[in-house]
């Protein structure tokens, strides 16, 4: 039996200890590449043969994909919670436990500590980063509940993620662009190909990008992926249009594939384009879909921190976003374009805090014709931008601009000033909304 270089982890007796042993056991935070957990791996009998996977990648959209992945197969008359539902995903929110739930579940403490014991027990020498360890966690915790479906998202690129150590039934990249430019490349075709690296051959392939870098495309046929059997792009195998509605207050859409065709689509909460890419996988899982139901999937699906609305009681509204990428930051101006013409805030305060190896520059850009008051602070973790870098990118194009030493002053000061008609939003990392998220469902 192959020994652990340290022993005092049987002495922990909570989740926090088990984390923060895991923070400091690497040297590096992000440490890309599969031979160190892929040996860890193959000692643990990683396993998923089990289940139907799907793995999903993409620079923005992929908790979103995977929510309504997971809602539909929840829902489905012919498929169900007793099947056991599964979605591993990062980072999380509030609580670690977050990143893994089988059946809307989160989670608990217990199985999450089993299976660090028992990777402890067998990695000896081979160090492995927060990531690659927790993921391990969250595979040997699945082989423990053998879901029938599970749902991996991509932490990183693809090729060289974690997650990237199982063959998936179906492979989804929901968009490119540019972020984590040190890591993977700095245009989308480098991105692209990175991202394409969760293909595998004789599995479906599913696009929700309109505009596919053509490294994406060679890899898909490099592995003999042919359209409408195995490989289904949008704007080629599935399509989306606008629809006249009867009612001027209420916007529908549709959805076509060549077997399926729903109209009178409801405005989700979530990004349309998500569901979109996430409505083409259901029916490659032989997922009945109806226009009545998936209106059902889209009333239901919202995620925590993606364009999530709080009402404050007699105060203003606040809208959270972990969006920190300059992709993230379009959708997010048109999303607050929709807001202030549906419901007729008067101003729109930005908090924001973003980490400083972002395109803060070009992420801040996309804001500048929305935003009218701006508060700038500083994240309280090693990779975040200072105050001052905040300051300096926000001088480019506006004046209205205040910087605190941290997100609660800053979130503190938009709220004192800000008015029952206007609108905060906060943005620029996942730090950035679980600061103030916690603050406001708790209050």
């Amino acid at each position: 039996m192959l020994k652990s270089n340290s022993s005092h982890y049987q002495d922990f007796t909570n989740l926090e200890q088990w984390l923060y042993y895991l923070e400091n056991l690497h040297s590096t935070e992000i440490d890309l590449g599969l031979a160190r957990i892929g040996k860890v791996a193959q000692r643990l009998a990683i396993d998923l043969s089990f289940a139907k996977v799907i793995t999903v990648a993409g620079t923005n959209g992929k908790g979103t994909t995977c929510a309504f992945i997971e809602n539909a197969l929840l829902n489905a008359k012919n498929h169900g919670s007793q099947d056991g539902i599964a979605v591993y995903s990062s980072p999380h929110i509030e609580r670690f436990n977050e990143r893994l739930r089988i059946n809307k579940q989160d989670i608990a403490d217990q199985p999450l500590m089993d299976a660090f014991k028992q990777i402890e027990a067998v990695r000896a020498e081979i160090s492995l980063s927060y990531y690659e360890y927790t993921t391990l966690a969250a595979l040997l915790v699945l082989m423990d509940a053998k879901p029938s479906y599970i749902i991996l998202e991509v932490g990183l690129g693809g090729r060289l993620d974690a997650t990237n150590l199982i063959d998936a039934d179906i492979a989804v990249i929901t968009t490119i662009d540019l972020d984590h430019q040190n890591f993977l490349g700095n245009d989308r075709e480098s991105i692209g190909f990175e991202k394409a690296g969760i293909m595998r051959q004789e599995q479906y392939i599913v696009i929700g990008d309109t505009s596919v870098p053509k490294s994406v495309l060679a890899h898909a046929h490099s592995l003999q992926a042919i359209h409408g059997e195995n490989l289904f792009l949008r704007e080629h195998e599935f399509v989306v249009k606008s629809e006249k509605s009867h009612s001027h207050s209420q916007l529908h859409w549709q959805w076509q594939s060549k077997k399926t065709q729903l109209t009178q689509l409801k405005t989700p909460f979530i990004p349309q384009d998500n569901v979109a890419t996430a409505l083409m996988v259901l029916e490659k899982l032989d997922i009945a879909l109806s226009s009545e139901f998936v209106n059902k999937i889209i009333s239901i699906t919202k995620v925590p921190g993606r364009t999530e609305l709080i009402h404050q009681a007699n105060h203003c509204d606040v809208i959270l976003d972990v969006g920190h990428n300059p992709q993230a930051t379009r959708y997010l101006a048109d999303h607050l374009k929709r807001l202030k013409e549906q419901a007729s805030y008067e101003n729109i305060y930005a908090v924001v805090a973003m980490l400083g190896d972002k395109d803060i520059s070009a992420s801040l850009l996309s804001l500048k014709d929305d935003v009218d008051y701006w508060y700038a602070g500083a994240l309280d973790v090693p990779r975040a931008a200072s105050k001052e870098t905040m300051q300096k990118k926000l001088a480019m194009f506006t004046n209205a601009t205040n910087c605190f030493d941290n997100v609660d002053q800053a979130f503190k000061m938009a709220n004192m000033q800000a008015s029952s008609s206007d609108l905060i939003l906060v943005f620029g990392s996942f730090f950035t909304v679980a600061q103030i998220r916690s603050q406001l469902i708790n209050c």
